[in-house]
Parts: structure tokens; C-alpha cells; sequence
């Protein structure tokens, strides 16, 4: 991981405490065959409703940022991965906590894609449709122009 911190919203006059607590999330760019990658949207009632984002959640006490994915999926997507290692991390300073975001590719999963929390969800290519997009989403949007830059030469 690099040690830039990106800080959303941030309000130069306002203090943040140096010792919040660091929330792990891990995050599932699932790439399908033919390239496109699933965003999803916030539902309604969480922090950022409404913005696009990787689909994911946080780490329960315990487990490896694999086994909260793969939970993660199941419970919010509908479908059950194949082998998932972590691909970048990146640390988001929001207002609302401290997040350090697993990325992992995955390029196999089972199942029919279920929005169980009331999300939309959308296969994209670059440049992305949807907007808006989590400010912890533009890295990896940024980290995919890269790759493919890299492949094409």
C-alpha cells in the first residue's frame, strides 16, 4: 500500500483525531469475460447513498480479507466467488471513519447477481457511465486506465 491517505470532504479548518480506529474492508472488483467490471450503488441509508462503488464490506473480528469478501458478496450480491487475493490497498480518510480498502480482482464467481440491500448495479467499462462515484472508487478506476494502458503497448 502506498502511505498517501486520500481525505474526502475535508474541511481544512476542521481537526480529525489522530487515533480513530481503522475500519478493514475488503472490496470485490469482479471482472467479467469480456472485460466490464461491477459497480453497484449505495442503498438507500448508509453513508454515500446513491454513489457508485465496488461491491463489498468490513472485516468481522477474525477473519482474512478473503472470507469478508466472500461473505460480503453472498450476503449483498448474490454470488459465490472463486480464489480472491488482494490485488491494492488503499487507505480513505472520510469524515464519518478512517478505511482501508482491500481491492481484490475476481474473475470467477456462482450465482445469478441478487441486489439483496436495494442497490442498482451496473457492468462498466472505462470511462465509467454511472455517477456519482465513491471517492475510494477513483484509484482503482485510475490503477484499470493504467493496467490497460500497459497492456496495450
Amino acid at each position: 500500500m502506498s502511505g498517501r491517505v486520500l481525505v474526502v470532504d475535508a474541511d481544512p479548518g476542521a481537526a480529525r483525531p489522530i487515533d480513530r480506529p481503522v475500519v478493514d474492508v475488503a472490496v470485490g472488483v469482479l471482472i467479467a469475460p469480456d472485460g466490464r467490471f461491477l459497480l453497484t450503488s449505495r442503498p438507500v441509508g448508509k453513508v454515500y447513498a446513491g454513489y457508485w462503488e465496488f461491491p463489498g464490506g468490513k472485516l468481522e473480528t477474525g477473519e482474512s480479507v478473503g472470507q469478508a469478501l466472500r461473505r460480503e458478496l453472498q450476503e449483498e450480491i448474490g454470488v459465490t466467488i472463486g480464489a480472491a487475493q488482494v490485488w491494492r490497498d488503499s487507505m480513505v480518510d472520510y469524515p464519518h471513519a478512517l478505511v482501508r480498502l482491500h481491492f481484490c480482482k475476481v474473475f470467477e464467481w456462482t450465482g445469478e447477481l441478487q441486489m439483496r440491500e436495494g442497490q442498482q448495479f451496473s457492468w462498466e467499462a472505462l470511462p465509467v457511465r454511472c455517477e456519482p462515484v465513491l471517492p475510494g472508487t477513483v484509484p482503482v478506476l485510475e490503477w484499470l486506465v493504467q493496467e490497460a494502458g500497459s497492456a496495450s503497448r
